[in-house]
């Protein structure tokens, strides 16, 4: 038995895949692992959210996880509470961690995009601290957890880390209950894209692409996962897309459901990823994907999709065109994608994850 004391001081309920992840993960651990004790070290955002998943005991660290200074300087302090709550191994599962530990530490790291992508996330003054805290934190760690190909020769290129110390776990999906396809398109042709609105993801082009369609083809465009005033209703003003986009705030379960039966296709057209639970998601409930042509999403979906160059306007007319004119294709990318999504289950990624845990252990 262990004691495993997880950072999870990046848990805000506005992280995305990187929450989905932790708590579908530390679900799976609980009922295959019982006989290890988890210790969860909680932001204050986190704390105040459902906590119901996870299998141990919490500790509110009243640190919040969306200030950026205090959160920085919570990772900084986070082996001293590991220490001081007794831990054999640390586990941070969103990406960073502490840069110093007593205990062997595994970390989490999901992509690089700071390092490879740089222009696409964030302003200088906050990309090069993350970059730090990133090679301190993998330096410190026993062991380094990442979830595709891509991600670890970056992690390898970047912070230098050799091959031998990188266990590489894919991730699954988590299927939305309720979703009913046989509701496809019954609006007219309808493309979904969900997700926050950083640069990388690139819906600005989804946008722009529209008036290259004619309106007799043109599907409408539904863009869920905004946060406050919305940048993307300037590209909508400027295309003068206004009858043709909708787009909406973080919405719930409820909605997000009738969002995947009605939808046509689910858009990806981002510039680089580590991932993509979003297509994972979609195809597990029947929804097709039109995603980039970039390594990291055939990782994910094989060749079950429609592919897209995301710095193409053309290229990505022509498959929202294809779309929403080809129900038949569409049928039969929904049947090959449940076939795809089947290979992934969030088992799996427990049981490689505890793998990693008894690695760590053992080089202690």
């Amino acid at each position: 038995m262990a004691r495993i004391f997880v950072d999870l001081l990046s848990l805000t309920g506005k992280k995305g895949g990187m929450e989905t992840y932790a708590r579908e993960l530390y679900t799976q651990l609980g009922a295959l692992a019982p006989q290890h004790e988890y210790i969860g070290y909680f932001s204050k955002e986190g704390w105040e959210l459902d906590r119901s998943w996870f299998p141990g005991e919490g500790i509110a660290s009243g640190i919040s996880g969306e200030n950026r200074f205090a959160w920085a300087w919570g990772e900084l302090r986070c082996g001293r509470a590991a220490a001081k709550a007794g831990a054999d191994l640390l586990h941070s599962p969103m990406t960073l961690g502490p840069a110093r530990t007593r205990m062997p530490a595994v970390i989490s790291m999901h992509d690089m995009l700071y390092w490879s992508h740089p222009q696409y996330m964030s302003t200088p003054l906050y990309t090069q601290p993350v970059k730090v805290m990133e090679r301190l934190a993998a330096r410190n760690a026993t062991r380094i957890l990442t979830i595709s190909e891509v991600s670890r020769a970056a992690i390898q290129q970047y912070l230098k880390v050799p091959g031998d110390r990188i266990d590489l776990v894919p991730l699954s999906g988590t299927p939305l209950d309720g979703v009913d396809r046989t509701r496809a398109s019954e609006n007219g042709p309808m493309v979904l894209a969900t997700g926050n609105r950083r640069p990388h993801k690139n819906w600005p082009s989804l946008i722009r692409a529209l008036p290259l369609i004619d309106p007799a083809e043109r599907p409408r465009v539904v863009v869920t996962g905004s946060h406050g005033d919305d940048p993307l209703l300037e590209v909508v003003a400027e295309t003068q897309m206004q009858d043709w986009v909708d787009l909406r705030s973080w919405v719930d379960t409820d909605e997000m459901r009738e969002l995947y039966s009605t939808a046509t296709v689910l858009a990806m057209p981002s510039f680089a990823d580590g991932f993509s639970l979003p297509a994972l998601e979609a195809m597990m409930a029947g929804l097709p994907v039109m995603m980039s042509d970039i390594p990291v999403y055939h990782e994910v979906v094989g060749d079950v999709a429609l592919f897209i160059d995301p710095t193409d306007l053309d290229s990505i007319a022509a498959a929202m065109r294809t779309a929403a004119t080809s129900p038949e294709l569409m049928a039969q990318l929904t049947e090959r994608g449940y076939e795809r999504a089947a290979a992934f289950s969030w088992e799996r990624t427990a049981r490689g994850t505890l793998a990693s845990f008894e690695r760590a252990l053992k080089g202690r």
